[in-house]
Protein backbone atom coordinates (compact mmCIF):
# COMPACT_ATOMS: atom_id res chain seq x y z
CA UNK A 1 0.00 0.00 0.00
CA UNK A 2 1.31 3.45 -1.19
CA UNK A 3 2.33 6.01 1.77
CA UNK A 4 1.02 8.93 0.21
CA UNK A 5 -2.56 9.98 -1.43
CA UNK A 6 -3.48 12.20 -3.14
CA UNK A 7 -6.78 14.08 -1.92
CA UNK A 8 -8.65 16.63 -4.75
CA UNK A 9 -11.17 19.23 -3.88
CA UNK A 10 -12.44 20.75 -6.94
CA UNK A 11 -9.26 22.62 -8.29
CA UNK A 12 -7.58 21.87 -5.10
CA UNK A 13 -5.31 18.90 -4.56
CA UNK A 14 -2.90 17.63 -1.87
CA UNK A 15 -0.71 14.71 -1.09
CA UNK A 16 -1.67 13.32 2.51
CA UNK A 17 0.89 10.74 4.37
CA UNK A 18 -0.86 7.64 6.02
CA UNK A 19 1.88 8.51 8.64
CA UNK A 20 1.74 11.75 9.21
CA UNK A 21 -2.02 11.88 11.52
CA UNK A 22 -0.72 9.00 14.11
CA UNK A 23 2.52 11.38 14.44
CA UNK A 24 0.56 14.56 14.75
CA UNK A 25 -1.63 12.67 17.03
CA UNK A 26 0.99 11.99 19.16
CA UNK A 27 2.59 15.28 19.21
CA UNK A 28 -0.62 16.65 20.71
CA UNK A 29 -1.13 14.16 23.17
CA UNK A 30 3.07 15.35 24.15
CA UNK A 31 1.79 18.86 24.29
CA UNK A 32 -1.27 18.25 26.73
CA UNK A 33 0.79 16.20 28.81
CA UNK A 34 3.80 18.65 29.07
CA UNK A 35 0.85 21.32 29.71
CA UNK A 36 -0.46 19.05 32.19
CA UNK A 37 2.29 18.53 34.38
CA UNK A 38 3.13 22.47 34.13
CA UNK A 39 -0.82 23.08 35.74
CA UNK A 40 -0.18 20.87 39.05
CA UNK A 41 3.04 21.37 39.66
CA UNK A 42 4.10 24.88 41.94
CA UNK A 43 4.60 25.47 45.03
CA UNK A 44 0.96 24.53 46.08
CA UNK A 45 0.81 20.55 44.37
CA UNK A 46 -2.68 20.22 42.48
CA UNK A 47 -2.92 16.24 42.30
CA UNK A 48 -3.66 15.25 38.21
CA UNK A 49 -7.55 14.23 39.10
CA UNK A 50 -8.15 17.69 41.08
CA UNK A 51 -6.55 19.68 38.26
CA UNK A 52 -8.81 17.83 35.19
CA UNK A 53 -11.72 18.53 37.62
CA UNK A 54 -11.25 22.09 38.33
CA UNK A 55 -10.65 23.04 34.22
CA UNK A 56 -14.07 21.38 33.73
CA UNK A 57 -15.81 22.85 36.66
CA UNK A 58 -14.29 25.64 38.02
CA UNK A 59 -15.05 26.38 42.03
CA UNK A 60 -14.34 28.93 44.49
CA UNK A 61 -11.25 27.13 46.47
CA UNK A 62 -7.87 28.16 46.99
CA UNK A 63 -6.63 25.96 44.27
CA UNK A 64 -9.07 26.68 41.14
CA UNK A 65 -7.86 30.47 41.29
CA UNK A 66 -4.40 29.34 41.46
CA UNK A 67 -5.16 27.27 38.10
CA UNK A 68 -7.18 29.13 36.25
CA UNK A 69 -5.52 33.05 37.75
CA UNK A 70 -1.99 31.96 37.85
CA UNK A 71 -0.76 28.58 35.95
CA UNK A 72 -3.63 28.10 33.25
CA UNK A 73 -3.09 31.71 31.84
CA UNK A 74 1.18 31.21 32.47
CA UNK A 75 1.07 27.89 29.92
CA UNK A 76 -1.33 29.72 27.86
CA UNK A 77 1.08 32.30 27.38
CA UNK A 78 4.11 30.09 26.93
CA UNK A 79 2.36 28.14 24.12
CA UNK A 80 1.25 31.08 21.74
CA UNK A 81 4.67 32.52 22.13
CA UNK A 82 6.82 29.51 21.43
CA UNK A 83 4.03 28.81 18.86
CA UNK A 84 4.64 31.84 17.08
CA UNK A 85 8.25 32.14 17.69
CA UNK A 86 8.59 29.10 16.59
CA UNK A 87 6.20 29.11 13.40
CA UNK A 88 8.17 32.29 12.09
CA UNK A 89 11.80 30.23 12.49
CA UNK A 90 10.64 27.60 10.18
CA UNK A 91 9.03 30.06 7.65
CA UNK A 92 12.41 31.73 8.01
CA UNK A 93 14.51 28.86 7.28
CA UNK A 94 12.39 27.33 4.44
CA UNK A 95 12.45 31.06 2.87
CA UNK A 96 16.10 31.70 3.15
CA UNK A 97 17.19 28.05 2.57
CA UNK A 98 19.25 27.70 5.67
CA UNK A 99 19.02 25.72 8.92
CA UNK A 100 20.37 28.40 10.94
CA UNK A 101 17.75 31.10 10.44
CA UNK A 102 15.48 32.04 12.84
CA UNK A 103 14.02 35.37 14.11
CA UNK A 104 17.24 35.66 16.38
CA UNK A 105 19.92 35.72 13.69
CA UNK A 106 18.27 37.30 11.56
CA UNK A 107 17.84 40.34 13.36
CA UNK A 108 13.97 40.35 14.03
CA UNK A 109 14.36 39.59 17.52
CA UNK A 110 16.91 42.15 18.24
CA UNK A 111 15.29 45.11 16.66
CA UNK A 112 11.81 43.37 18.34
CA UNK A 113 13.59 43.75 21.70
CA UNK A 114 15.07 47.32 20.30
CA UNK A 115 11.71 48.58 19.43
CA UNK A 116 10.22 47.55 23.14
CA UNK A 117 12.84 48.75 25.14
CA UNK A 118 12.86 52.08 23.88
CA UNK A 119 8.90 52.13 24.85
CA UNK A 120 9.43 50.62 28.11
CA UNK A 121 12.33 52.83 29.11
CA UNK A 122 10.95 56.30 27.78
CA UNK A 123 6.91 56.39 26.84
CA UNK A 124 5.57 53.60 29.05
CA UNK A 125 5.39 55.76 32.07
CA UNK A 126 3.60 58.40 30.73
CA UNK A 127 1.31 56.13 28.29
CA UNK A 128 1.03 52.87 29.66
CA UNK A 129 2.19 49.34 28.63
CA UNK A 130 -0.48 48.35 25.97
CA UNK A 131 1.31 49.88 22.81
CA UNK A 132 4.50 47.41 23.93
CA UNK A 133 3.46 44.92 21.20
CA UNK A 134 3.24 47.61 18.36
CA UNK A 135 6.25 48.76 19.86
CA UNK A 136 8.10 45.20 18.99
CA UNK A 137 6.43 45.08 16.05
CA UNK A 138 7.53 48.64 14.88
CA UNK A 139 11.44 47.55 15.74
CA UNK A 140 11.30 44.23 14.16
CA UNK A 141 10.20 45.91 10.91
CA UNK A 142 12.58 48.35 11.19
CA UNK A 143 15.01 45.55 11.15
CA UNK A 144 13.71 43.65 8.63
CA UNK A 145 13.36 46.83 6.57
CA UNK A 146 17.11 47.83 7.05
CA UNK A 147 17.75 44.29 5.83
CA UNK A 148 16.39 44.89 2.87
CA UNK A 149 17.88 48.32 1.77
CA UNK A 150 21.00 46.67 1.97
CA UNK A 151 20.44 43.14 0.69
CA UNK A 152 18.13 44.57 -1.70
CA UNK A 153 20.20 44.15 -5.40
CA UNK A 154 17.52 43.91 -8.33
CA UNK A 155 15.84 41.19 -5.45
CA UNK A 156 16.21 39.23 -2.89
CA UNK A 157 18.85 36.43 -2.46
CA UNK A 158 18.99 34.00 0.66
CA UNK A 159 22.58 34.11 1.23
CA UNK A 160 22.70 37.95 1.05
CA UNK A 161 19.58 37.85 3.78
CA UNK A 162 21.00 35.87 6.10
CA UNK A 163 24.40 38.08 5.45
CA UNK A 164 22.81 41.22 6.13
CA UNK A 165 20.74 39.96 8.81
CA UNK A 166 23.25 38.63 11.22
CA UNK A 167 25.10 42.79 10.80
CA UNK A 168 21.42 44.38 11.59
CA UNK A 169 21.17 41.98 14.34
CA UNK A 170 24.37 43.24 15.65
CA UNK A 171 23.46 46.82 15.39
CA UNK A 172 20.07 46.01 16.93
CA UNK A 173 22.01 45.15 20.16
CA UNK A 174 24.13 47.34 20.35
CA UNK A 175 20.76 50.02 20.20
CA UNK A 176 19.66 47.75 22.87
CA UNK A 177 22.24 48.28 25.51
CA UNK A 178 22.67 52.13 24.66
CA UNK A 179 18.54 52.34 25.66
CA UNK A 180 19.42 50.24 28.93
CA UNK A 181 22.52 52.72 29.58
CA UNK A 182 20.32 55.68 29.30
CA UNK A 183 17.13 54.38 30.32
CA UNK A 184 15.77 55.55 34.29
CA UNK A 185 16.74 53.31 36.79
CA UNK A 186 13.47 52.79 37.82
CA UNK A 187 12.57 50.78 34.82
CA UNK A 188 16.17 49.47 33.92
CA UNK A 189 15.72 45.96 35.88
CA UNK A 190 12.29 45.31 34.52
CA UNK A 191 13.97 45.80 31.15
CA UNK A 192 16.96 43.12 31.83
CA UNK A 193 13.93 40.83 33.08
CA UNK A 194 12.01 41.21 29.70
CA UNK A 195 15.44 40.72 27.84
CA UNK A 196 15.73 37.17 29.65
CA UNK A 197 12.47 35.84 28.18
CA UNK A 198 9.57 35.47 30.36
CA UNK A 199 6.21 34.59 31.35
CA UNK A 200 6.49 35.36 34.85
CA UNK A 201 3.16 37.91 35.86
CA UNK A 202 1.31 35.77 33.23
CA UNK A 203 -2.50 37.28 32.73
CA UNK A 204 -5.09 36.72 30.74
CA UNK A 205 -5.01 39.74 28.88
CA UNK A 206 -2.07 39.21 27.69
CA UNK A 207 -3.02 35.80 26.42
CA UNK A 208 -5.78 37.99 24.30
CA UNK A 209 -3.61 40.40 22.93
CA UNK A 210 -1.23 37.69 21.77
CA UNK A 211 -4.24 36.06 20.05
CA UNK A 212 -5.12 38.95 18.64
CA UNK A 213 -2.28 39.69 16.73
CA UNK A 214 -2.12 35.88 15.51
CA UNK A 215 -5.76 36.11 14.39
CA UNK A 216 -4.07 39.10 11.76
CA UNK A 217 -1.26 37.28 10.87
CA UNK A 218 -2.28 33.42 10.31
CA UNK A 219 -4.46 33.84 7.85
CA UNK A 220 -2.54 35.44 5.20
CA UNK A 221 0.22 32.64 6.17
CA UNK A 222 -2.33 29.95 5.58
CA UNK A 223 -2.79 31.60 1.96
CA UNK A 224 1.35 32.34 1.32
CA UNK A 225 2.32 28.73 2.99
CA UNK A 226 1.26 26.49 -0.67
CA UNK A 227 4.02 28.76 -2.09
CA UNK A 228 7.51 28.10 0.34
CA UNK A 229 8.01 24.86 -1.48
CA UNK A 230 8.18 26.67 -4.95
CA UNK A 231 10.38 29.48 -3.03
CA UNK A 232 12.73 26.81 -2.37
CA UNK A 233 13.96 26.53 -6.07
CA UNK A 234 16.15 28.37 -7.78
CA UNK A 235 14.11 32.34 -8.56
CA UNK A 236 14.59 32.04 -12.26
CA UNK A 237 12.80 28.38 -12.00
CA UNK A 238 10.32 29.82 -9.68
CA UNK A 239 9.47 32.55 -11.73
CA UNK A 240 8.93 30.43 -14.38
CA UNK A 241 6.56 28.87 -12.85
CA UNK A 242 4.26 31.98 -12.63
CA UNK A 243 5.23 33.04 -9.26
CA UNK A 244 5.77 35.97 -7.95
CA UNK A 245 9.17 35.46 -6.10
CA UNK A 246 9.79 38.43 -4.43
CA UNK A 247 6.64 40.46 -3.12
CA UNK A 248 5.71 36.59 -2.09
CA UNK A 249 9.21 37.15 0.02
CA UNK A 250 8.53 40.05 1.42
CA UNK A 251 4.87 38.95 2.23
CA UNK A 252 6.56 36.10 4.13
CA UNK A 253 9.12 38.07 6.05
CA UNK A 254 6.46 40.67 7.32
CA UNK A 255 4.45 37.60 8.51
CA UNK A 256 7.43 37.38 10.58
CA UNK A 257 7.63 39.97 12.17
CA UNK A 258 4.59 40.09 13.01
CA UNK A 259 4.17 36.52 15.11
CA UNK A 260 7.97 36.86 16.86
CA UNK A 261 7.19 40.87 17.18
CA UNK A 262 3.54 39.98 18.76
CA UNK A 263 5.62 36.91 21.04
CA UNK A 264 8.33 39.14 22.40
CA UNK A 265 6.16 41.95 23.20
CA UNK A 266 4.86 39.69 25.75
CA UNK A 267 7.58 37.79 26.56
CA UNK A 268 10.81 39.04 26.33
CA UNK A 269 13.65 38.36 23.63
CA UNK A 270 13.33 34.26 23.87
CA UNK A 271 16.09 33.32 22.39
CA UNK A 272 16.83 29.84 20.57
CA UNK A 273 13.27 28.98 20.20
CA UNK A 274 12.79 29.57 16.47
CA UNK A 275 15.88 27.56 15.74
CA UNK A 276 15.56 24.86 17.59
CA UNK A 277 11.50 24.01 17.21
CA UNK A 278 11.64 23.95 13.23
CA UNK A 279 14.64 21.17 13.59
CA UNK A 280 13.13 18.98 15.92
CA UNK A 281 10.08 18.84 13.97
CA UNK A 282 11.63 17.69 10.78
CA UNK A 283 12.94 14.81 12.92
CA UNK A 284 9.15 13.82 13.27
CA UNK A 285 7.39 14.84 10.06
CA UNK A 286 10.51 14.90 7.00
CA UNK A 287 8.54 16.69 4.14
CA UNK A 288 5.27 18.97 4.15
CA UNK A 289 4.69 22.29 5.60
CA UNK A 290 1.62 22.02 7.31
CA UNK A 291 2.67 18.66 9.00
CA UNK A 292 5.84 20.69 9.83
CA UNK A 293 4.46 23.75 11.19
CA UNK A 294 1.84 21.99 13.41
CA UNK A 295 4.33 19.88 15.27
CA UNK A 296 6.74 22.95 15.12
CA UNK A 297 3.80 25.30 17.17
CA UNK A 298 3.55 21.89 19.41
CA UNK A 299 7.45 21.62 19.96
CA UNK A 300 8.02 25.13 20.71
CA UNK A 301 4.92 25.63 23.00
CA UNK A 302 5.90 22.74 24.85
CA UNK A 303 9.99 24.20 25.23
CA UNK A 304 8.72 27.41 26.81
CA UNK A 305 6.59 25.28 28.95
CA UNK A 306 8.91 23.32 30.35
CA UNK A 307 11.61 25.49 30.62
CA UNK A 308 8.98 27.66 32.46
CA UNK A 309 8.40 24.75 34.86
CA UNK A 310 12.10 24.32 35.73
CA UNK A 311 12.35 28.03 36.09
CA UNK A 312 9.64 28.38 39.10
CA UNK A 313 10.39 25.24 40.20
CA UNK A 314 14.03 24.63 40.75
CA UNK A 315 14.95 27.41 42.85
CA UNK A 316 12.46 28.32 44.72
CA UNK A 317 11.29 30.61 46.02
CA UNK A 318 12.94 32.40 43.39
CA UNK A 319 11.43 32.51 40.32
CA UNK A 320 13.51 33.38 36.99
CA UNK A 321 13.20 34.20 33.77
CA UNK A 322 12.11 31.09 31.42
CA UNK A 323 14.58 32.37 28.89
CA UNK A 324 17.69 31.19 30.78
CA UNK A 325 16.53 27.83 30.12
CA UNK A 326 15.84 27.83 26.74
CA UNK A 327 19.17 29.45 26.36
CA UNK A 328 21.02 26.83 27.97
CA UNK A 329 19.36 24.05 26.23
CA UNK A 330 19.51 26.04 22.58
CA UNK A 331 23.53 26.89 23.36
CA UNK A 332 24.88 23.36 22.57
CA UNK A 333 21.75 22.13 20.00
CA UNK A 334 23.25 25.34 17.77
CA UNK A 335 26.83 24.48 18.58
CA UNK A 336 25.79 21.04 17.27
CA UNK A 337 24.13 22.45 13.40
CA UNK A 338 27.05 24.64 13.44
CA UNK A 339 29.12 21.32 13.44
CA UNK A 340 26.95 18.98 11.25
CA UNK A 341 27.20 22.10 8.66
CA UNK A 342 30.86 22.08 8.76
CA UNK A 343 31.02 18.15 8.14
Amino acid sequence: MPDSQLLRCGPFSHHYSRRLLPRLLGCTAMTLLVALVALNTGDVAISLAQTLRLLVQPDASAHSFILHQLRLPRVALAMLAGGGLGLAGLILQTLVRNPLASPDTLGVTAGASAGALLWLSFFSLQYGSAPLPYAAMGGAACAVGLIFLLSWRSGLTPLRLILTGVGVSALAGAVVTLVLVFSPLTTTFSAWIWLSGSVYAATWDKVLRLLAVYVWALPVLLFLARYLKTLQLDDALATGLGVRVQPLRVLLLLSCVVLSGGAIAQVGAMAFVGLIAPHLARLVVRNGFFGQAYVTVCSAGSMVVIADLFARTLFRPADLPAGIFVALAGTPFFLWLLIRQRT
